[in-house]
């Protein structure tokens, strides 16, 4: 039961990293090269409307079809792969524990007490894994030490290991998108002090999932329904032309230096594409400062240092620049290629770099 949702530090086997997505399966399998990793393959597989419903599975035996299409046109031969559920199917919470029990009693406790007072769920009904972290002293002085909970409902686990299974794939690894996520920014997370946390903004195709970060560790986490498809529909109403699933316009875009004030009023002098573009963007902002208040707000002498852009609409250009413009916070779009030293054999754009994030992570789960 708890070894179903399989452990968030366990080893791989020589396998590849598979993320599935409601617009595209991403399919990535590096090697260790010297100090550093390279990216053996990096392959991308296009999933078409009505197999991802609201961000779940709704057709397995046709994604079991198409991941068997992913494999066929990567060219590789694999039998193990990691992957990972979305954030949003995930219940994420940090719970302190008595420093004095032993690893057996440890493992008992959250398992079968302390899981079910954080839980919306049956106990019965969720695979659950948990990870230490670090010691501390309460405010009665007793040492206690701190741990990660993580948890997802057991139809959800079910349903993507019986897809793959399906598909002929024993899944290593399944864990949650944003730790594959974080595991390949996280020399770039080590540069923030205790006091500071880092916003994660993983713009995806239906939908931004945000995790604010402290020590490595998410703290919050919440899912906007507004991602790249979103932002493509109404640059493509405005301009008059039929909706598509497609992002590449979306990827072609450039967001224009203007005046906060300018970008609420709609008075910013620019086409309405554009324009259309910058309103779903501003609705985006505003979710994204509503959350960082609601957290700081609970915490004491926490501040927001940094907002990290990544997945495939993490990449939009100057879309840095817009966010610091509107939230007056220091935004970075992430870049895991650079960030890991990959050597790869062929140029990735930099618009591309942050919708990769996922998959890497999942492959060095598997090196």
């Amino acid at each position: 039961m708890f070894n179903r949702f399989q452990g968030l530090l366990s080893k791989g086997k020589k396998g590849i990293g598979i993320e599935l997505a409601p617009e595209r399966i991403n399919i990535a399998q590096l090697r260790k090269q010297g100090q550093g990793f390279k990216v053996t393959t990096l392959y991308s597989h296009e999933v078409p409307e009505g197999i991802f419903q609201g961000g779940q599975i709704a057709d397995s035996p046709a994604l079991a079809d198409l991941i068997k299409a992913a494999i066929e046109g990567s060219k590789l031969k694999v039998e193990r792969v990691a992957s990972a559920v979305p954030m949003r199917e995930a219940i994420i919470r940090i719970i302190p524990v008595p420093a004095e029990l032993d690893d057996q009693e440890l493992r008992d406790m959250v398992l079968n007490h302390e899981a079910g007072l954080y839980l919306p769920y049956p106990r019965e009904e969720v695979d659950l894994d948990y990870q230490k972290l670090g010691f501390f002293e309460d405010e009665d002085g007793i040492q206690k030490v701190q741990v990660l909970l993580v948890a997802t409902r057991r139809e959800v686990t079910d349903m993507y290991l019986d897809t793959f299974r399906e598909a002929g794939l024993q899944v290593d690894v399944l864990e949650i998108n944003s730790f594959a996520l974080i595991r390949t920014i996280r020399e770039q997370l080590r540069q923030f002090a205790p006091q500071e946390a880092a916003v994660l903004v993983d713009i995806e195709f239906d939908s931004t999932e945000i995790a604010i970060i402290v020590d490595g560790v998410p703290q919050f986490s919440r899912t906007v329904p507004i991602g790249t498809f979103q932002l493509q529909s109404a640059l493509s109403r405005a301009m008059n032309l039929p909706t598509s699933r497609n992002t590449e316009l979306l990827q072609g875009m450039t967001i224009p230096n203007t005046p906060v004030e300018g970008t609420r009023s709609g008075q910013t002098g620019i086409n309405p594409g554009m324009a259309a573009l910058l309103r779903v963007l501003g609705e985006l902002a505003d979710e994204l400062r509503r959350s960082i208040d609601f957290y700081l707000n609970q915490s004491d002498n926490l501040e927001v240092a940094q907002l990290l852009l990544a997945g495939p609409g993490g990449g939009i250009g100057q879309l840095d620049e817009f966010f610091t413009q509107r939230l007056s916070l220091p935004t970075t779009q992430v870049d895991p290629v650079t960030a890991l030293s990959l050597e790869v054999d062929q140029e990735i754009p930099p618009v591309q770099r942050p919708g990769l994030g996922t998959v890497l992570g999942l492959g060095l789960r598997e090196v």
